[in-house]
């Protein structure tokens, strides 16, 4: 073989390995995300504890306006 089929040949099976290894690292780490989302019950919390945004519309309604 000829040095440049070598390199070619190289070439080929590590741009191969690479793009192996990327999908892998990008399926763990979407993995690793999701769980991290819904361990966290995707930011929603529920119950007698739940610390909303605690909007309260009577709050900011214009009581001093004069409507005629």
């Amino acid at each position: 073989m000829e040095p440049r089929e070598v390199a070619q040949k190289q070439a080929e099976e590590a741009m191969d390995g690479f793009i192996l290894w990327s999908k892998r690292g990008t399926l763990w780490a979407a993995l690793f995300l999701c769980i991290v989302v819904f361990a966290c019950n995707s930011g929603v919390e529920t119950g007698p504890n739940a610390t909303g945004s605690g909007y309260n519309g009577e709050q900011y309604s214009p009581s001093n306006l004069k409507v005629k």
